[in-house]
């Protein structure tokens, strides 16, 4: 036997023990209830029902889900009648209760142990983002919050599609230059106005001529993820996508 397919093995092996002494020191429980589950990073039957994950057909450039069958390219009205700065957003899931417990979980209850999964099915959803992708850019917090949530949500999303997908994130190259009040119960416009300039790229960075995909944990009215897209595109970039574990969906 060659050595590397010793080594290989090996590693495999090393992989399951591993695995196995894992799942007795915390027996794997539902990423969204708790309830037991037969591994890490899973969701009980009942959970998973629950879930909309968003599939095609599509709209070519929010991601907007169609009620109705459409040929590839299709772009929704909204787009149509205002296209974002984005090239192309893609999710996950569909943002309602069913998949809120898991989103607010990750986001405010600690559960970052999640994000491991969460990296894959971020990988499938965004298959054709990352394909070419030069680099993934989570939305940033202003430090004050950062010191008070201890962590960056979106952050850990990136790190892990990272890990599966190979493209590498790069946590600090974009900035919040100023803090925002949280968008939660602003209008369209408000959301718009609320983080317009809050954003900058890192002083001394570039990303001129790079494919850029921002990462968050969830879009609503996409006016975050478009003021970075637009301060990345204004920095130089050839193309910004984005890419988010969940996104409201309005019909």
């Amino acid at each position: 036997m060659q050595p590397s397919a010793i080594l290989s093995g090996l590693g495999r092996t090393a992989a399951g023990a591993a695995t196995l002494l894992l799942d007795a020191l915390l027996p794997p429980r539902c990423l969204s209830c708790g309830e037991a589950v037969d591994r890490q990073g899973g969701l009980c039957a009942a959970c998973w029902v629950k879930l909309s994950f968003i599939a095609p057909p599509l709209c070519a450039c929010c991601g907007l889900p169609f009620e109705y069958e459409a040929q590839e390219g299709t772009l929704c009205g909204a787009c149509m009648a205002s296209p974002p700065p984005f090239a192309r957003a893609r999710a996950v899931l569909a943002y309602d209760d069913g998949s809120r417990p898991l989103v607010l979980g990750f986001k405010h209850g600690d559960r970052i142990h999640a994000a491991k999964a969460y990296g894959v099915w971020l990988a499938r959803a965004g298959r054709e983002l990352l394909e070419d992708a030069d680099r993934l850019l989570p939305v940033p917090l202003h430090r004050a919050r950062l010191f008070h949530r201890r962590y960056n949500q979106a952050a850990l999303l990136a790190q892990a599609l990272s890990r599966h997908c190979g493209v590498p994130a790069t946590p600090d190259l974009l900035q919040r230059r100023r803090s925002t009040p949280t968008q939660g119960g602003l209008d369209r416009q408000g959301r718009h106005r609320n983080v317009k300039g809050a954003f900058r790229l890192r002083p001394g960075q570039s990303v001129t001529g790079q494919r850029l995909v921002i990462v968050d944990d969830v879009m609503t009215t996409g006016a975050t993820l478009a003021e970075c897209a637009r301060v990345l595109l204004r920095a130089g970039a050839a193309r910004v996508d984005v890419l988010t574990l969940a996104r409201v969906v309005h019909r």
